[in-house]
């Protein structure tokens, strides 16, 4: 193993790390707090949230272990069920991200329908579509043993190894990129711009408001006046930080690894095995930015973690208070039986 691939190693077991105590902290969010389970957006983050384990949990070990031990992680039958649900949950969590920004679009633009336009009802019917989009893409797969193991991506992944089907597995794979990757990607783009649209709008009628109010104080102190202009800028700079973030961390995770893999179909194009491995852990690194970018930055899942954490410790210190030997005397009195 050389330095670049001991790197590589590094960076796949710090992606599983986060990954799974993010995922699992958003799921420990989820449970605990009643109002975040009565949110319809909800749902799409405990699916995002569940696709991200079970890629953490499947797919990026045995790419560890496909990079230390350069080959094949297990027999053929598991490497092809393993690829499966990669090909299964890579194409769920985008769709589910997709999701996540129409639920967003309607609650900005539709505020006064948005309850009646995307109820439970209607979130699970858009889940469904995307375990059926996604199981289809993966079963065709399968079924054409176009999934094994991969050795530019140290994976088990799509990959045809006969050349008699080459041209079938060529128009696959693009169909397959151009409806999980291109099409998450443009609902992505056409609803945050939307709805950065309208923040925007809302934006300058709050500023206009703002600066009449500074001009009819004419007393005010210039200190207040400082913080309401940098508050104003502010105002404008997190609607576009936030959707920046949203479309920023897709493509720059999935992008280059989608890339590679069409440019993978041109036999004249060489590809670097190291690029080719970072291009997949940039896809997994996805697993373990999505938490941070969709929940635990929010503030009622960070109100949620805070409470957790303060239990606990309230919990422990009272646990401490009561030491060994006042819980003896407890257990004492309480056997001595009552006199009649």
């Amino acid at each position: 193993m050389d330095t670049a691939e001991a790197m590589l190693s590094v960076l796949v077991v710090l992606i599983i790390l986060v990954s799974l105590l993010s995922n699992v902290l958003v799921l420990v969010c989820f449970l605990y707090n009643p109002e975040i389970r009565k949110q319809v957006p909800g749902l799409f983050t405990l699916n995002l949230t569940f696709c991200n384990l079970l890629l953490t949990v499947s797919n990026m070990p045995l790419t560890l272990a496909g990079l230390v031990n350069r080959g094949a992680p297990g027999g053929h039958g598991m490497c092809q069920a393993v690829g499966f649900l990669e090909t299964f949950l890579s194409t769920n969590s985008m769709l589910s991200m997709a999701a996540l920004s129409i639920d967003r679009w309607l609650a900005v633009v539709f505020p006064l329908r948005y309850h009646s336009k995307m109820r439970h009802r209607d979130a699970a019917l858009v889940l469904g579509y995307t375990w059926v989009h996604s199981m289809s893409f993966s079963t065709v797969a399968i079924c054409l043993s176009w999934v094994g193991y991969h050795r530019l991506y140290a994976s088990c992944t799509l990959s045809s190894a006969r050349a008699s089907n080459r041209t079938q597995f060529v128009v696959f794979t693009v169909f397959f990129h151009a409806f999980t990757f291109l099409l998450s990607f443009v609902v992505l783009c056409v609803t945050y711009l939307k709805v950065l649209q309208v923040a925007r709008f809302h934006c300058r009628r709050i500023d206009v408001i703002t600066m009449q109010t500074l001009v009819l104080l004419v007393d005010i102190h210039p200190s207040v006046r400082q913080r309401c202009l940098e508050e104003q800028r502010r105002r404008r700079q997190r609607a576009t930080r936030k959707i920046s973030t949203f479309i920023g961390t897709f493509m720059l995770c999935f992008a280059p690894y989608v890339i590679t893999r069409i440019v993978e179909l041109f036999p004249a194009v060489p590809i670097n095995p190291h690029w080719g491995i970072a291009s997949r852990c940039l896809a997994y690194s996805k697993a373990a930015c999505d938490p941070f970018v969709y929940s635990l930055l929010r503030h009622q899942y960070r109100k949620t973690c805070s409470d957790i954490i303060n239990r606990v410790l309230k919990k422990q210190s009272s646990q401490n208070a009561t030491g060994p030997g006042q819980r003896q005397n407890q257990h004492q009195g309480n056997s001595i039986p009552s006199a009649e």
